[in-house]
């Protein structure tokens, strides 16, 4: 081990739920996407985004990272406590309130527990 590797934070890799939820952020505003790559980037790093709030609802160690701009609000819900990687299960373009809209909730839930599942079965 080569001096000062113990202070280099190990980055974790994210792995989207599925393509097109990359793509809906691709379709994001310019600002928009560039704070919302840098808050994961944060999360990525081991840290915690500017402003998240967390979804107990939905899972254990689920949060939503949270960016507004011009009265839109854009979220992205993700879970970091698995030691492998990052998944982000689901991302929310322009709602206008600050609730998240229960199907939005039950979407991302669902992708949790699937993943809860596909990783219990994987360590078999």
């Amino acid at each position: 081990m080569e001096k000062g590797d113990v202070d280099k934070p190990v980055k974790k890799n994210t792995i989207w739920y599925s393509q097109r939820l990359r793509e809906e952020v691709r379709e994001w505003p310019a600002e928009v996407k560039e704070e919302m790559g840098g808050q994961l980037n944060k999360v990525e790093y081991g840290g915690e985004p500017d402003d998240f709030k967390p979804m107990k609802t939905i899972g254990a160690g689920v949060n939503e990272i949270r960016i507004s701009q011009d009265g839109d609000k854009y979220r992205l819900i993700y879970v970091a406590k698995f030691e492998e990687a990052i998944y982000v299960l689901h991302v929310i373009t322009k709602k206008k309130t600050q609730k998240t809209p229960q199907a939005d909730i039950d979407v991302a839930r669902r992708r949790y527990n699937e993943l809860v599942e596909r990783r219990k079965r994987e360590k078999r």
